[in-house]
């Protein structure tokens, strides 16, 4: 996941201006909501899921003067893991930020 990260962010992101709105304990991980904000200007969000079979749920590219940089989404969780947005600013710098979040039946698991 580390290195999906720093390819898409270009470089190792620092904590910072970033909140993951999610249920820390979700009960089926097959369609998790999920808000992702930051308090700044930024032109990308992403999120990660390093359990996941693919890490990368999604890629969000904004426009600069974007007046409220966030978005929402459903996303699949395999199983308990530790969710990871990014935010990528127009000067090039970026910050991560984390939760832990307990899923009591999984997604994303083939019988």
């Amino acid at each position: 996941m580390r290195a999906a990260i720093r390819a898409w962010a270009g470089r190792e992101p620092e904590a910072g201006a970033l909140r993951i709105e999610i249920a820390e304990l979700v009960e089926n991980g097959n369609a998790v909501p999920v808000r992702v904000a930051a308090s700044e200007a930024v032109t990308g969000l992403a999120l990660f899921t390093p359990l996941n079979p693919e890490p990368e749920v999604v890629h969000v590219t904004l426009a600069a003067d974007s007046p409220r940089p966030e978005f929402s989404t459903r996303m699949r969780l395999a199983r308990s893991q530790r969710i990871v947005a990014v935010a990528k600013a127009g000067d090039g710098r970026c910050w991560q930020a984390g939760v832990d979040v307990v899923v009591t039946l999984a997604a994303c698991v083939e019988p």
